[in-house]
């Protein structure tokens, strides 16, 4: 099963209620994410979908944001 992005957004929101999670349709295949402007995960270069707690650690105690560098596979059905 493919990851979804409300229920990342959802995951986010439960961390951290002030945060706003906003996306919009992009290019064909591309999910990226960004903190306070910087991008942190980009599905065009890593394949794959982050994992939650990636995009939570990343965004924890005011902390420098760190590019993602690991992904899951991409759900494929067949």
């Amino acid at each position: 099963m493919g990851v979804k992005i409300d229920d990342l957004a959802s995951t986010v929101k439960d961390e951290f209620p002030e945060a706003e999670v906003s996306g919009f349709v992009g290019r064909s295949g591309s999910f990226e994410i960004q903190i306070n402007g910087q991008l942190v995960f980009s599905k065009l270069e890593l394949g794959g979908f982050p994992y939650e707690d990636d995009v939570i650690q990343n965004a924890h105690d005011g902390k420098p944001v760190q590019k993602i560098t690991k992904s899951r596979a991409p759900c494929v059905i067949m």
